[in-house]
């Protein structure tokens, strides 16, 4: 008879770790010369041509950014209009770029090209093959091109237009917003990826069959017959008890709402409203409205840098025209409907009659 003694109760070592975040130091110059060369360039741009929700929000940024053109003076403007880059690009097309490249990687670069004192081009410099290199004070000393052959072409800071994305501290180089979203990203990815697999295993089954010989010939010769019928939907005739079918049903657990969860987790991580990109479904006009209104701060913030950068390393003062703003519609809105504005005298309860 078995001895049945709660003393003798083992208890298994089932410790789960509590969630953690890595702790990270910022990249600064403590040298005499430290180096930055962007490491994670290639797989960033891979994130940027292989996710399409990635590619469109930094593309819509760069668009509202950018896209709707500019204001300056005459001589600026006729400066502005003999850019053309490699030779296909305007302006506002390397600016775009720029915007573009500086969210995925962090930092993006473009040579300043002039003849004496006078700017007649900006060409666009893949991020993945520059350097920068600071001195132990922390400020740029040079850029370094790196060519395929392995020579370098240096780069005074003046000869460069660099573009820094979310520089914090005392770090040499930007952050890409992917760092911050890339567990979303692949989270999703990976959640899609398996409902496809599930909803095409549920087409065409994953079934065990036992069979009544070990005969492989005969084995075969019904995997055979079996795969045909399933390809081409016609009935499969078999001997009465030879074949018995254990499972020919996967059971599929919803996986929408982790996927949608995950996909608004994504906006809000890369700081794009999706209702920017056109995204209608879920979305009341209040919150579209709300949205539509944070993005202004975020959109306008990129102008107004922008507009720092060129003027600060090209000497051009322009003016980045601002989108349409929903700001001026919603005051007047609110001033029409007295109702709505503010506090009204029964909601703020304080030294005042009650009735």
């Amino acid at each position: 008879m078995a001895e049945l003694n709660i003393s003798k109760t083992t208890v298994l070592d089932r410790d789960i770790d509590d969630y953690s975040v890595d702790s990270a130091a910022l990249d600064n110059s403590s040298s005499d010369e430290t180096y930055w060369d962007f490491p994670s360039a290639n797989q960033n741009l891979g994130y940027y041509k292989n996710i399409p929700e990635l590619k469109k929000a930094v593309d819509a940024l760069a668009m509202w950014t950018a896209g709707k053109g500019y204001t300056t003076d005459t001589g600026t403007e006729v400066i502005l209009n003999h850019i053309t880059g490699w030779g296909e690009d305007t302006f506002q097309s390397i600016l775009k770029n720029m915007l573009i490249m500086k969210k995925i990687i962090g930092d993006s670069f473009a040579e300043i090209i002039k003849e004496g004192n006078k700017i007649i081009n900006l060409k666009p410099i893949s991020a993945e093959r520059m350097r920068i290199v600071c001195g132990k004070n922390g400020i740029i000393k040079r850029y370094e091109y790196k060519n395929l052959d392995g020579t370098k072409v240096k780069f005074k800071p003046q000869e460069i237009l660099h573009l820094c994305n979310d520089r914090i501290g005392d770090e040499i180089h930007g952050i890409s917003v992917i760092d911050a979203c890339k567990w979303v990203i692949d989270a999703r990815n990976e959640a899609m990826t398996d409902y496809r697999k599930l909803l095409h295993r549920n087409v065409i089954p994953v079934r065990i069959i036992e069979i009544d010989t070990d005969d492989s010939t005969k084995r075969n010769a019904f995997m055979t017959e079996y795969k045909d019928a399933i390809q081409k939907g016609e009935v499969l005739v078999i001997p009465k008890g030879t074949v018995e079918f254990k499972e020919d049903q996967i059971q599929i657990q919803d996986p929408i709402t982790w996927i949608q969860y995950l996909e608004n987790f994504f906006y809000q991580a890369v700081g794009i409203p999706k209702i920017i990109l056109g995204g209608s479904e879920q979305f009341t006009e209040a919150s579209s409205k709300v949205g539509y209104l944070t993005f202004e701060q975020v959109y306008i913030s990129e102008q107004t840098e922008l507009e720092a950068d060129i003027w600060s390393k090209l000497g051009l003062k322009i003016e980045f025209e601002r989108p349409i703003s929903l700001k001026e519609t919603e005051q007047a809105s609110e001033a029409k409907n007295t109702g709505q504005v503010g506090f009204q005298p029964k909601e703020t309860g304080v030294n005042l009659q009650k009735e």
